[in-house]
């Protein structure tokens, strides 16, 4: 651990966490960047108009190289922002005058610089065969640098720039190179991964670029008896009554509201810890929620137009964080999802209490953190994801362990348990969708005609997990799924399109006659007209309920990026 007044401080992993081993020597200048050597005899430190090699074993410093002993009349200070430290023996800086450079350590003599840009470098990722190099810059720009033959057939090899990106509006504080990608974290909230083209085998998802905005959790729940939402941002919570109207219209019309939607209540988190996650129970009377290190319960009570809303005192306690809650279709019960890889029942307590009912436990034992619940109606099934990505399937009824869902070889990206069948409706960050028979323990016919004939090659190549699903109880073979930029109905009763067929058809069959629309009807209606889309469910049978955050809203609230002066202005 690299520390401002200059120190770096070894430390030893143990079981359960960490422990203090001893300084290594400690030199003037704050400590902004460390990497090992991957022989662990060296560590490279990076400071401000400097870098340092120090010795593991001895603690002393065994190089010392002034970044900026070669640029004549420097005026300001250069700050080495990210540093790596190859088996080759060269240390690799990136720096606030916007350069890479590369360093031969045990000579302390500059090999190559390369000025990437006009501001900083903030960060840089080297690849596992160290042939290939990932910077980002404070413009929002990433560059890749390639180790490559000076020419062909030679064995002299140097350092090139190969590829620019601009994926980004402001800094690029965190970059990673993995065997096939390039990913970048911006200060602009997006996570970006961009595919290496060269190392792709064929066209699909892992060949898309990537961009990442919204956590892919839940971040809005939905009180549909009380026509509640409740909303999560990082340290509070706002309850909002949705709006009403009496009027009807045609396909696209902005109707009237007879009521507006009203913000009864904000919650604030004490402390500086962030909200992991949050739910409102489908009567709208409970709100619960889950910090780092606490669990906390409310009960709310709606009297006309006004709410009061209680905390529940002497909740049990639980192993904590929770990362999933979820309230049972009738209000009764919360489950909540450890951390551990267990489930836990609590029982709501009229007028304002609750207890601890029972830990699901699956039969594996697996200590992976469940990170996705789904409830049946019926109250009887309890479905949960852990990070081994099984799905384990529990009976509420006699709190046992009832199956587990074939492993598939992707992450579950979001399950929901069908109303009326019991069928488990499963999406995997393929794009693959899966239905399962709880009650029979296997998958749905259906299902298996969907491995057979497969889905659409543009459903497959969608660079968006899906994160909800939700079904219309008067129409049993409707799914109604979303991801970040559209809201799907997939009709069961309809046939599957091939790939020769138009996937997103709805305007097109709008424009056909009856008997030819009918012939062009296949399983998926899309819409894309809300994003990005970070919430959808179904209220009633009527009425549809749609939560997106525009981006622009986001990035007001982002500082200027850098400013470069053009000429001319």
């Amino acid at each position: 651990i690299g520390c401002e007044d200059g120190s770096v401080k070894l430390f030893r992993v143990v079981p359960g966490g960490i422990q203090f081993e001893r300084n290594l020597d400690r030199r003037k200048g704050r400590i902004l960047c460390l990497s090992w050597h991957p022989s662990d005899a060296h560590i490279a430190a990076g400071s401000i108009d400097v870098l340092r090699v120090l010795d593991v074993c001895s603690g002393q410093t065994v190089q010392r190289i002034m970044v900026n002993y070669h640029v004549q009349k420097v005026k300001r200070e250069c700050i080495v922002w990210s540093i790596a430290f190859l088996s080759s023996g060269t240390v690799v800086t990136s720096d606030s005058f916007g350069r890479v450079q590369f360093w031969d350590w045990e000579r302390g003599t500059l090999l190559e610089s390369h000025t990437v840009s006009t501001s900083a470098v903030l960060s840089l990722a080297v690849s596992e065969k160290e042939d290939s190099i990932i910077v980002g810059t404070s413009t929002g720009a990433t560059y890749q640098f390639q180790l490559l033959p000076v020419k062909m057939g030679s064995l002299e090899k140097r350092w090139v720039r190969t590829k620019p990106f601009q994926h980004h509006t402001h800094d690029v504080r965190a970059v990673a190179h993995s065997s096939t990608a390039l990913i970048s974290g911006g200060l602009d909230a997006q996570l970006v991964i961009r595919p290496l083209m060269e190392k792709m085998q064929k066209k699909g998802y892992d060949a898309a670029l990537r961009k990442f905005i919204f956590p892919h959790r839940r971040l809005v729940s939905c009180a549909r008896k009380a026509r509640l939402l409740l909303f999560q941002f990082s340290q509070h919570l706002e309850l909002w009554r949705l709006g009403s109207t009496e009027e009807t219209g045609k396909d696209g019309e902005v109707l009237p509201l007879c009521r507006m939607p009203e913000h009864l209540v904000q919650l604030k988190s004490k402390g500086p810890e962030h909200i992991y996650c949050s739910c409102v129970s489908p009567c709208g009377s409970w709100v619960a929620y889950s910090t780092a290190s606490r669990f906390h319960l409310y009960r709310a009570q709606y009297e006309g137009d006004g709410v009061s809303i209680k905390k529940v005192p002497k909740v049990p306690k639980l192993l904590l964080p929770a990362y999933q809650l979820q309230f049972s279709s009738d209000s009764g019960s919360l489950f909540v999802a450890s951390a551990r890889g267990s489930v836990h029942v609590l029982q709501l307590l009229e007028p304002g209490g609750c207890k601890h009912l029972h830990t699901l436990r699956p039969p594996s034992g697996s200590p992976e953190a469940v990170y996705l619940l789904a409830s049946s109606a019926d109250g009887q099934w309890l479905a949960a994801v852990g990070g081994d990505w099984e799905i384990h399937i529990y009976n509420l009824k006699c709190f046992k362990h009832h199956c587990t869902v074939p492993t598939y070889s992707c992450a579950v990206t979001a399950l929901a348990i069908h109303p009326v069948t019991n069928n488990l409706v499963i999406a995997y960050s393929d794009q693959q969708l899966f239905e399962f028979s709880i009650p029979k323990k296997q998958y749905t016919a259906w299902s298996r005609m969907v491995q057979n004939c497969g889905l659409h090659k543009v459903w497959l190549e969608r660079d968006s997990p899906i994160t909800h699903i939700t079904f219309n109880p008067k129409k049993p073979s409707h799914i109604l799924l979303h991801d970040t930029y559209m809201f799907c109905v997939l009709d069961k009763s309809l046939p599957l399109p091939d790939n020769s067929a138009l996937l997103m058809n709805q305007s097109t069959l709008k424009q056909l006659p009856e008997t030819a629309r009918q012939r062009q009807l296949h399983a998926f209606k899309i819409c894309k007209k809300f994003q990005p889309l970070l919430f959808a469910d179904l209220l009633d049978e009527n009425c549809l309920v749609m939560v997106e955050r525009p981006i622009m809203d986001i990035k007001t609230q982002l500082p200027l990026p850098v400013q470069q002066k053009k000429f001319g202005t």
